[in-house]
């Protein structure tokens, strides 16, 4: 059986695990890529990394000067091979479960993303197209970062 409700993606980085895990808990790195658009920007990205700390994101389209933010806490951090937090979009009431595990082999990083508890498939069809444009700009900010890869 299926799950749903839960959308898995898997994605490879050419970087070490550390700067993979760096992107996903640092606020200056993550106002560089976590947006769901490439012409977007990151106009709020705030980061109290401990468990039960607050992760929140805000991301703006200019074009059309409208906000997407949303935020929760972290439920369990173990640099740098695995993250996890609950989300809530602003303005909506449903809890969500981000999960990323982080395994590095030869400097290169295999992330595997879950997240769990969308509501129905549309959530998960509409968060698929929209986590691949946010780790298709982790791609192009990590290959700036670590040119030499």
């Amino acid at each position: 059986m299926t799950d749903t409700k839960t959308l898995r993606i898997e994605r490879t980085f050419q970087a070490p695990a550390e700067a993979v895990f760096d992107a996903w808990t640092s606020e200056e790195v993550m106002r560089r890529w976590w947006q769901a658009e490439r012409h977007w920007e990151t106009s709020e990205a705030e980061v109290d990394l401990r468990v039960g700390g607050a992760v929140r994101v805000v991301m703006r389209d200019p074009h059309q000067d409208v906000e997407y933010g949303g935020g929760g806490l972290y439920t369990e951090i173990e640099p740098p091979t695995r993250l996890a937090f609950t989300w809530i979009w602003d303005g909506d009431t449903r809890r969500t479960l981000i999960e990323l595990d982080f395994e590095e082999t030869d400097g290169v990083t295999k992330v595997r993303f879950t997240h769990s508890g969308l509501w129905d498939e549309e959530a998960v069809r509409s968060h698929e197209g929209g986590w691949g444009m946010i780790f298709d700009n982790l791609t192009r900010t990590l290959e700036a970062a670590h040119p030499e890869r």
